[in-house]
């Protein structure tokens, strides 16, 4: 049984005791909607499925027919229609382990330049065979060639990143996998006065952990999308890479939090781990 909710609790979900298919979706427009690397979806028969919280639920049609949605107050992906009687869950949000685990890499003809695949699982250009619906293109940058740019999923909010970038981390924490709706979040960090919106800057939406320090989920309230923030207390700018329309030269260069990794999640490659925080920050 698989029992998840948003960053924010406004909507919780259940998907009944069958979840019978997990993989990792890497086509463009997974990417910008979990401001990840990548989207791990997990499906279940639609009637056995439960949701609380539909009020705070938005949507955002992001091809014909198809709509993504996610939570208005803090901007997690969650679980959209049912497509062929059954639901697909971000399983970054779920609280337990759903008892599967990922079969396949789908769409790795879209995948993240920045982002390596180092599993063994079967990986498909597009969709897995027998799975029959429209490939989309994906979509051109919106601004000139300039700095990184990057934009949200529905092309309301575009930003540029125009300096050196500092680090890029994987963060296995409960509230990025949650924020993300993902296996984790990966981050890309720079000069506060490195970031620059060129568009949509009124669209954003900024949701705080109240316990927390500083954790701030910040998204396009149209289409949900993460964008990136800034934090002045430490005069840093943090970008989701998964938002990024261009190869911004730095890859992950390690997994943070791993205590708190998703039991569904397997770490292949050989970057360093660190349980929470490394040393010294």
């Amino acid at each position: 049984m698989g029992k998840a909710q948003c960053l924010c609790g406004a909507v919780e979900w259940d998907t009944g005791p069958q979840v019978d298919w997990m993989s990792h979706c890497h086509c463009s427009r997974c990417r910008k909607a979990h401001g990840s690397g990548f989207a791990t979806y997990a499906a279940s028969p639609a009637d056995a499925f439960r949701l609380r919280g539909a009020e705070a639920v938005a949507r955002f049609e992001s091809s014909p027919g198809f709509a993504r949605c996610f939570c208005r107050h803090c901007g997690s992906v969650v679980p959209g229609d049912a497509f062929d009687g059954r639901i697909f869950s971000p399983a970054g949000n779920f609280l337990d382990d759903p008892g599967v685990r990922p079969a396949a890499h789908i769409f790795t003809g879209s995948k993240a330049p920045w982002l390596e695949i180092a599993d063994d699982l079967v990986r498909f250009d597009a969709y897995p065979e027998g799975f029959e619906a429209p490939v989309l293109p994906d979509r051109a940058p919106l601004d000139p060639a300039g700095g990184v740019r990057g934009s949200c999923l529905c092309g309301g909010v575009a930003f540029v990143l125009e300096g050196a970038t500092m680090r890029c981390w994987n963060c296995h924490c409960g509230r990025c996998r949650r924020a993300r709706s993902a296996a984790h979040a990966s981050n890309l960090f720079t000069a506060i006065d490195a970031l620059r919106f060129t568009r949509g800057e009124d669209l954003l939406v900024s949701y705080k952990v109240p316990e927390a320090v500083r954790f701030t989920q910040v998204f396009c309230r149209v289409c949900g999308s993460s964008m990136p923030r800034r934090d002045s207390q430490r005069a840093l700018a943090i970008a989701p890479m998964g938002v990024l329309d261009d190869d911004p030269g730095i890859r992950p260069e390690r997994h943070i939090f791993t205590d708190s990794k998703a039991p569904w999640f397997t770490i292949a490659d050989s970057l360093p781990q660190h349980p929470e925080y490394p040393e010294g920050v």
